[in-house]
């Protein structure tokens, strides 16, 4: 059974960096895609970033790019997303989720996501 168990949020000041892990256990499958997703208080689940486990390859939102950057342990084992120059407007809950049926593209529309972790908080304070 796919688990996934996210990590590493917090409260931090708006200008600083935090990285967020995911640890994944339970796949049968060596390809699949991961993702990470944000949804803030009255907003819809927002996709920010996805990797495809079977050779690395990732995607971002246009609203994150340079400043999330989503990285795995060689042994595919935790995903992690790094982000800097925190704002007010990252706070949300972070989740990060798995597609197993991927055939190597990966969207970072929610539906198409099987197995969510528990999110992970993120407060930025301005």
């Amino acid at each position: 059974r796919v688990q996934l168990v996210e990590s590493g949020g917090g409260s931090v000041q708006a200008g600083g960096s935090l990285r967020l892990s995911c640890a994944a256990s339970g796949y049968s499958y060596s390809t699949y895609c991961m993702g990470w997703f944000r949804q803030a208080p009255g907003k819809e689940r927002e996709g920010l970033a996805a990797l495809y486990r079977g050779d690395g390859t990732t995607w971002y939102a246009d609203a994150v790019k340079g400043r999330f950057t989503i990285s795995q342990e060689n042994d595919k084992g935790t995903l992690y997303l790094q982000i800097h120059s925190l704002k007010a407007e990252d706070t949300a809950m972070y989740y990060c989720a798995t597609d197993i049926l991927s055939g190597g593209y990966c969207y970072l529309w929610d539906a198409r996501y099987n197995y969510w972790g528990q999110g992970t908080q993120v407060t930025v304070s301005s």
